[in-house]
């Protein structure tokens, strides 16, 4: 299994850590800087999560379940964290993370 297998993961990653990655620098728009480092730190690890899990799909990698529950549970952390404020970036990495948790977990 690679790219075409687990083309709809591999684009809900790609989004989620984008999106993520939007969130965190907008994070530090913030005026209260220092109540945004939670969702900051949860934006950057779940980037990378994503990245990371992105790759070894499109590799074909034999670890794909593991990989995508471990990328599902990181989202879902993400979006918990991202919920509670209420601005639009948040808002908005919370729905990319909860969609990149359906479509992990879906395979």
């Amino acid at each position: 299994m690679g790219y075409h297998d687990n083309k709809k993961i591999i684009e809900a990653c790609l989004k989620c850590a984008a999106l993520c990655n939007h969130c965190a620098v907008s994070c530090l728009e913030e005026s209260n800087i220092r109540m945004m480092a939670k969702c900051i730190q949860h934006d950057m690890e779940c980037a990378a999560i994503c990245y990371a899990t992105a790759q070894l799909l499109s590799l074909g990698n034999k670890h794909t379940k593991a990989i995508t529950k471990l990328c599902a549970d990181f989202c879902e952390e993400c979006a918990e964290e991202c919920k509670k404020h209420d601005n639009k970036h948040c808002q908005e990495c919370a729905d990319a993370c909860q969609e990149c948790t359906e479509a992990c977990l879906s395979l």
